[in-house]
């Protein structure tokens, strides 16, 4: 077993459909030449001005400048600082994005950018994930971050209009990318991006939480306010961004958990960006920001993100049980229940799935609504019951086992309540937390199917197809024999000169004529 499949076969189902293979062979000469060029002009700009961690992180990490990295010289290099790697096809869904990176597994794009788009690209790539990511984690202290920021992320509750952005922004980098795509579809999905976008109606949690990460692991600067260094994974992979990012027309403030307010464009430069003090100040900022999310602070606010995010999120009760559903309506007390809580009562709606430490019971889903009951009270496991609860709340009914309650009635400061008949039942004294998604993430697709459209494809596969039939045989006939003659070591200026006039017939090829200019050089 190679150290990348030792890798997957550690990863839990629902994160295994989201890796795909590398296929080193696929990789075109120029798709080499691509990243050459790319870590050549990065490694020259940012030996001076990157984290002093970059340039010996990219050997820790397995990278080399001549050609694409392979993920099986990644992982046996990773597994050393306690890491590894997964090929993933472009943007995956930001919950199995930030799993993995709490479980110390970076999700590398397996595609290249192509020539054109070499200082900057619409999708992820793996010029981004490993020669950005991956050299900084060679320093412990970050790597700790990545993680840590990673769990927030993925505790961290999401909108349903944050999944229509993250389809619109899939969309949008596959029709980039697509060489076939016209400009009326890349209109299309820009205005498709913009609609979803426009329909927010307000900032989630998981929203915040992707700024926070986007202006610290991907746009970060740190020391000095005035002489900062770079260790954000999109400057360190962007030509364009590393030139730019340092000089005067960025603004540069110092890094506080406002960051997270600050909304960011994908297709610019970046205006402003924060700069750390240390490493140790990311983990300040963090706990700061942490503080303010529904998984840490629970009982009445946890409950109200959940209901205005109107996804799939967890309740965790007092006993340690989970209660995965969407929150709909609460019931408050004539007063305080506990602690941050004044809810005598909230309806959950199906699939509810009970889980404890992350794992489902195993029983089937109840596909009706459920309640969950707060103050100080007990259920019988079966038979008839009558319950008053510390919060005032008076409950009746017939215990069928197993949560499930028959001709339930509810009645509340001396009025009835309409709750369903038959339903299921969860008393807790106080709501310690309140986290996004299912509490079982291996639920998700058999119970949610949330996640399905994007195993279904949005024409990723097509575009990527096309994408390598748009390179002309000729030219691609060229770009192998450039490299070989760069691996041989038996360039000969007169064949160098003949490929360059051979070059000539694609005008738009700018690469090859570099390649063989540097070859030029190398001989003189």
């Amino acid at each position: 077993m190679t150290p990348t499949e030792l890798t997957i076969s550690r990863l839990p189902a629902h994160l295994r459909r989201y890796v795909v293979s590398q296929d080193y062979a696929a990789y075109t000469p120029r798709d080499h030449a691509v990243w050459r060029h790319i870590l050549g002009k990065l490694r020259g700009h940012l030996a001076e001005r990157a984290h002093p961690v970059y340039l010996e992180g990219l050997a820790a990490t397995g990278i080399n400048a001549e050609a694409i990295p392979s993920l099986d010289e990644m992982n046996a290099q990773l597994a050393r600082l306690g890491w590894s790697a997964v090929g993933v096809r472009g943007f995956i869904p930001p919950a199995v994005f930030t799993e993995l990176q709490s479980m110390g597994v970076l999700a590398i794009a397996a595609d290249i950018r192509t020539h054109e788009h070499i200082e900057y690209t619409p999708a992820p790539d793996i010029v981004h994930e490993s020669a950005g990511h991956a050299p900084i984690i060679a320093n412990r202290r970050y790597a700790e971050y990545l993680k840590a920021c990673g769990m927030v992320g993925f505790k961290s509750i999401a909108s349903v209009e944050d999944q229509a952005v993250f389809e619109a922004i899939r969309n949008l980098s596959v029709v980039k990318e697509d060489p076939d795509a016209s400009a009326e579809e890349v209109a299309h999905a820009e205005a498709r991006l913009a609609a979803a976008s426009a329909s927010r109606r307000y900032v989630s949690e998981s929203t915040r939480a992707a700024r926070l990460y986007w202006w610290t692991a991907e746009y970060g600067l740190v020391g000095n306010l005035d002489e900062p260094r770079i260790y954000g994974a999109g400057i360190l992979s962007s030509i364009g961004e590393a030139v730019h990012c340092l000089t005067p027309a960025v603004r540069k403030l110092p890094l506080t958990v406002a960051c997270a307010d600050a909304d960011y464009d994908i297709t610019r430069m970046q205006p402003q960006l924060f700069v750390a003090r240390d490493f140790e100040h990311l983990f300040e900022v963090l706990a700061e920001f942490e503080s303010t999310l529904a998984w840490k602070r629970g009982g009445d606010f946890g409950l109200e993100v959940a209901r205005e995010a109107r996804t799939v999120n967890h309740l965790v009760l007092a006993d340690g049980r989970e209660v995965t559903g969407r929150v709909r309506e609460s019931v408050l007390a004539p007063g305080p229940v506990a602690p941050g809580l004044t809810s005598a009562l909230v309806r959950m709606e199906g699939p509810i799935i009970v889980s404890r430490g992350g794992k489902s019971d195993g029983a089937r889903p109840w596909n009706g609504d459920a309640l969950v009951a707060f103050g100080a009270g007990e259920l019988p496991e079966r038979g008839p019951f009558k319950v008053s609860m510390s919060s005032g709340l008076e409950l009746e009914g017939f215990a069928a086992g197993g949560g499930e309650v028959l001709a339930l009635r509810a009645r509340l400061g001396g009025r009835m309540l309409e709750v369903p008949a038959v339903t299921k039942l969860f008393l807790t004294p106080h709501l310690p937390s309140v986290a996004g998604g299912p509490a079982d993430p291996e639920t998700w697709d058999q119970w949610f199917g949330e996640l399905e459209a994007f195993a279904a494809g949005d024409g990723e596969e097509q575009a990527r197809a096309r994408k390598s039939l748009a390179l002309h045989p000729s030219l691609a006939a060229l770009y192998r024999e450039v490299r070989t003659l760069r691996e041989t070591g038996k360039a000969r200026p007169e064949r160098l000169s003949q490929i360059a006039a051979a070059a000539t017939d694609f005008q738009d090829d700018w690469l090859l004529r570099t390649e063989v200019d540097e070859l030029r050089t190398a001989r003189a």
